[in-house]
This record gives C-alpha cells, structure tokens and sequence, in this order.
C-alpha cells in the first residue's frame, strides 16, 4: 500500500541543514504520526511521503520557501537591552519568549538573540529555519486508511 491524501501515516525522520547538523529527529523521541492533508506538517513534506510504501525511506531537500520561508529581514529589529527579561543572563544565540501587540492584541513569539550591547540588543522574529533548506531522511513505518487499522 503506497501513502495517498487522507491517509494516516507513521514515519520516523531525521532533518539536517546543508552543515550537517541535525535540527530535528524522531531519533530520541516518537515517531510522528500525522494524516496527510490535515495541515499538520508542511505541505511540501506530505506532498513528499505521497506515494511512499510501508518501510520505504527517501531523503528530499525542501527549499527555503517549501520549509518556514525565507528569511525577512524586516523581522530583525534593534531594541533597548533594558526591556528584555533576564537582562542580566542574556547571550547572543538565545530564543527568548517576548510580548508583541498584533490587531490590539498581545502575543508571545519566538525571537533569537543575534546581538548585544551594554544598551542594546537586536532580535530576529523569523523562525530560526527560516531561510534554510531543509534535508530529511524519512522512512514510512505505518501506514492506515480512514477506516482501517494500521498495518506494520
């Protein structure tokens, strides 16, 4: 049976960046389990699984735009270093949990540390893949049809 729109599927997967390093892997955790079509995952990594048999693995690359789009340079704002939390234990690297006002309304987002004075720091809202291309290895381990029970 070959993975199709509307199936529920098991994989296992390991993500690199062209590096080599490793962003992400089912490695240490669960496998994922997803239905394609769901939006749960990318819709360039389903459109990848679709047509995959139970046990087959396949490495893809996703582009930049494919995976968290490419980076925005409008998402990188300078600001004072007195109105971020923890001012005193702040390093360059760090993804910190800040308050942003959208529409009226006050959300918390991910932003990364890219630079810090004794005054100020600047942060980077896009998503820290943003602007990568994405490797995975993956291999299909299930594969269930609405309806039916998985098979292994």
């Amino acid at each position: 049976m070959k993975a199709q729109a509307g199936d529920s599927i098991t994989v296992t997967y390991t993500g690199t960046l062209p590096s080599g390093e490793v962003f992400d892997s089912t490695g240490d955790s669960a496998p994922l389990e997803f239905t394609i079509g769901d939006g749960s995952v990318m819709p360039a990594f389903e459109q990848r699984v679709i047509g995959m048999a139970e046990g087959e693995q396949k490495t893809f690359t996703l582009s930049p735009e494919e995976g968290y789009g490419a980076s925005n340079p409008e998402l990188v704002h300078t600001v004072r270093r007195d109105i971020l939390p923890a001012s005193d234990e702040l390093r360059v690297g760090m993804v910190l949990a800040l308050s942003v006002e959208r529409d009226g309304r006050t959300h918390k987002v991910p932003a990364t540390l890219t630079a810090l004075s004794d005054t100020e720091a600047t942060v980077d809202f896009n998503h820290p893949l943003a602007g990568q291309p994405l490797t995975f290895e993956v291999t299909v381990t299930a594969i269930r049809r609405p309806g039916t029970a998985a098979t292994q």
